[in-house]
């Protein structure tokens, strides 16, 4: 993955920066407003961060204009937001809840978000990498939510504080905005999961999508021996169709999985029947550049190293999905790569009379009534791939990729083939027929 700091100090791994903790989703209510920060009122004195590092500065020079812009926010009125989260779960879900929040509103907002227990690095690789992202139009097409924020760490790091600034809607898109929360209102989180519940049954049960997964309630059935205790699917639902929402939903799902042994939470099935509504090409655009930025995040901080993910939308289309000819976090591997792959597992017959119509079944897999993110724990994954479960795979004219899951794809594309198109998409359309 390309976006790979560490959160954590450098004597600290990924994997304790994700031991377990005690569980506590971040809303507004968990974070607390501080006035503290010698709130005496004093005579506004204009600042100058001089060109020099901060981080070169002495613990005492940072400290007092730490103190003096804060006092500066204060006084202009800003919310100073206190937050004791201390790992990267509980830091991500009160950043981007506080983004949320921030966003939902249609006038200007501007917020500090003080973190005194996270690394000052940690933050300016968030606020580094979104400025990138705002930057990316092929993601921010479908992400304009995300446009009216702008995020920096307080004097450029001179203490562990993100500023959080939004800019007002226009008239057109405080019409969209209202628009969207009526949307909200319309799904039924009953009949979302029912729904759910029987793509899972149909697909990943009954044609073994998922080897392990023998029902819809337990998962990771069969890796005993291999160390894995099977556990509880966990349903999760949000009715949101606000990026920034989505990411704080997302990692509050997170910390309640970093917070459960596994016996107690296998695995997390989150539904998100908001982002990407629909199966046109605008709404599998948009749903495939919001799961882009969860894997994203997730990875910037190695959250990868401990949780996996599978992404799901009703019409699901690895063919549209970036990189098209490159392996993508969470996502099947690209349709070009699955005749070599029929040939690395034995069916040479397969992989030479398949159609490319008959390949891009394979994406049915993935096609589940909404918009929908399986959150998976690396251990079961690397148990169920077994050793030496990456190889080398022949692309053709001199090109090697290092691919995994070749047994299980070419098994999956072989089923989908036999059940045919008709079938798969009728059983689909009854799926989502279950969500009216």
């Amino acid at each position: 993955m390309l976006f790979r700091p560490l959160l954590i100090a450098a004597a600290t791994t990924a994997v304790s920066a994700f031991s377990p903790s005690p569980f506590r989703s971040i809303t507004r209510q968990n974070q607390k407003q501080h006035h503290n920060y010698d709130g005496r009122r004093q005579p506004i004195i204009p600042l100058r961060l001089s060109d020099d590092n901060p981080a070169e500065w002495d613990e005492e020079r940072r400290s007092n204009m730490f103190q003096a812009l804060l006092r500066d926010l204060q006084i202009e009125g800003v919310p100073l937001l206190g937050c004791d989260a201390n790992q990267v779960g509980t830091f991500n879900a009160a950043l981007w809840t506080t983004m949320a929040e921030l966003g939902d509103q249609d006038d200007e907002q501007k917020a500090c978000l003080i973190m005194e227990a996270i690394p000052v690095s940690a933050l300016l690789a968030f606020a580094e990498d979104f400025t990138v992202l705002k930057t990316q139009t092929r993601l921010m097409d479908y992400l304009p939510e995300l446009k009216r924020f702008s995020v920096s760490v307080l004097g450029r790091g001179v203490g562990p504080a993100l500023l959080i600034e939004t800019q007002a809607r226009s008239e057109e898109e405080v019409a969209a905005a209202a628009a969207n929360r009526a949307a909200e209102g319309t799904f039924d989180q009953a009949k979302t999961t029912t729904a759910l519940k029987s793509f899972i049954d149909r697909v990943v049960v009954n044609l073994e999508a998922c080897p392990y997964t023998k029902s819809v309630d337990i998962s990771a059935v069969g890796l005993e021996n291999r160390g894995v205790t099977p556990g509880p699917v966990g349903y999760r639902f949000s009715p949101t169709t606000d990026a920034c929402m989505t990411m704080s939903v997302f990692w509050n799902c997170i910390c309640e999985m970093t917070g459960s042994p596994d016996e107690n939470l296998s695995s997390i099935m989150l539904s998100l029947p908001g982002i990407g509504k629909g199966d046109n090409p605008e709404a599998h655009a948009r749903f495939a550049a919001v799961v882009e930025i969860v894997g994203r995040y997730l990875c910037l901080y190695r959250g990868d190293a401990s949780f996996g993910l599978v992404h799901f939308h009703p019409a699901y289309d690895r063919s549209s999905i970036n990189p098209i000819d490159g392996a993508s976090y969470g996502h099947l591997p690209p349709m070009s790569w699955l005749r070599a792959m029929l040939k690395m597992a034995g069916h040479e017959a397969e992989a030479e009379s398949f159609t490319d119509d008959e390949v891009a079944l394979s994406n049915y897999q993935r096609r589940a009534p909404h918009t929908s993110i399986n959150i998976l724990r690396m251990n079961q994954v690397n148990a169920a791939a077994g050793p030496k479960s990456i190889v080398d795979l022949d692309l053709g004219n001199g090109r090697i990729e290092k691919a995994s899951g070749i047994t299980l794809y070419s098994r999956n594309a072989i089923r989908m083939v036999k059940s045919g198109k008709e079938g798969l998409q009728s059983a689909l359309d009854a799926d989502i027929a279950m969500q009216s």
